[in-house]
């Protein structure tokens, strides 16, 4: 791949994830300019829809971790809850995708890239100590927590209140 092919895939997608964010209706945005010359056929654009998803999600938790490294499980929930509103479009075209595939092809792909951020979220979380169906199980759950108070296209306003490391650092500098 060049650097023009790969920044051009990079504009491409960008453009696909706005869209997604505007129209929240789970469908992957086909028909955005450029979308059939970079990526050639859904499986492999919601391919790259989800590795941008998981990268997103995997920053959150870890930020999210450094600020609450007491309530890891809740740290994690907290973190895909901020991830899924961060990319509401995504989001809901993973899960259209993932209910609905188009294909068998995109029915295994989907519930293997399901199955690592389930994992994901139960290593992350300490709840499990290594990747399997157990760990995917935890992850399921720590999800589901996280959607009990997700709202697709809504972002929460939060008061910010510092975390312990938060208050403890500012201790520590004073």
């Amino acid at each position: 791949m060049t650097w023009t092919t790969h920044h051009r895939r990079a504009d491409v997608l960008r453009e696909v994830i706005r869209t997604a964010d505007e129209r929240l209706d789970g469908r992957l945005p086909l028909d955005v300019d450029g979308v059939a010359d970079t990526f050639g056929d859904e499986l492999t654009l919601l391919g790259a829809l989800q590795l941008r998803w998981h990268t997103r999600l995997a920053g959150h938790v870890e930020r999210t971790l450094a600020d609450q490294p007491l309530d890891l499980e809740g740290a994690v929930a907290l973190a895909w809850l901020d991830a899924a509103e961060d990319m509401p479009g995504t989001r809901a075209i993973i899960d259209h995708h993932v209910a609905r595939p188009t294909s068998p092809e995109m029915a295994r792909a989907v519930a293997i890239a399901t199955g690592k951020e389930h994992e994901m979220l139960a290593l992350m979380a300490g709840r499990a100590s290594a990747p399997g169906e157990a760990a995917a199980r935890v992850g399921r759950s720590i999800e589901a927590a996280a959607r009990t108070s997700y709202v697709p296209g809504a972002v929460r306003r939060t008061t910010a209140t510092p975390s312990l490391v938060q208050r403890l650092k500012a201790v520590l500098a004073a």
